[in-house]
């Protein structure tokens, strides 16, 4: 890639904005990113999750150390990205229209108002490598993908509504290592999804019912 990845940096001012999800934002740092679909995991799920993570919270008060964030990440951010990967919803990006719109969104801008690194769509959900430029902040770039995707998709397929959950999930990108973790984690989403993916069974038995 012809840019340069910026890392966390401790000693520089960072911000923490509020939501379900912790939003670090630290100006011009890498960012792993990832947003999904409105369907794309249960309700009872979700409910469950928000209630053990409020629990979570109460009894483990900041400031956390490096073993307490991992506890957080594995128990709350990672389980919801094992259940992205299960393959819940309509996963109307298995459409390679669909899924080709998303991918020119995200490249649209690519070097002016932001760097793209490694990215993928998924059928119910989206992670990429973004570091914002000057001027530019992660939070508008991804109101401006999910905004108009979520418009070019629900006039192509005749609905309407929210397409995309509102809220996303960020992590600033620490160190060179693990830049490439999850350069090679995102590379290999579509085979680890598609090992358990609810949306291949759907697409399996509809073609069945077809033939």
């Amino acid at each position: 890639m012809g840019y340069t990845m910026n890392y966390f940096d401790k000693n520089e001012p960072i911000a923490n904005l509020t939501g379900t999800l912790p939003h670090w934002r630290q100006e011009g740092v890498t960012y792993f990113i990832t947003f999904r679909t409105a369907d794309s995991i249960p309700q009872e799920k979700l409910r469950q999750w928000e209630e053990e993570k409020k629990v979570w919270l109460a009894t483990h008060p900041e400031p956390h150390d490096a073993k307490t964030r991992k506890e957080f990440y594995d128990r709350f951010p990672h389980r919801l990205q094992e259940w992205l990967d299960a393959g819940y919803g309509q996963c109307l990006l298995a459409r390679s229209n669909l899924k080709g719109l998303v991918e020119s969104a995200l490249l649209y801008f690519d070097g002016q108002r932001y760097s793209l690194d490694e990215f993928v769509v998924m059928p119910n959900h989206v992670h990429a490598l973004v570091t914002d430029t000057e001027g530019f902040q992660l939070s508008d770039i991804l109101h401006s993908w999910k905004s108009f995707t979520a418009n070019a998709i629900n006039k192509e397929v005749g609905r309407k509504g929210p397409f995309w959950q509102k809220e996303s999930f960020d992590h600033i990108v620490r160190s060179p290592q693990q830049l490439e973790r999850i350069r090679q984690y995102i590379r290999d989403n579509p085979k680890v999804a598609e090992a358990s993916s609810l949306c291949n069974q759907r697409q399996d038995a509809a073609a069945t019912m077809e033939d």
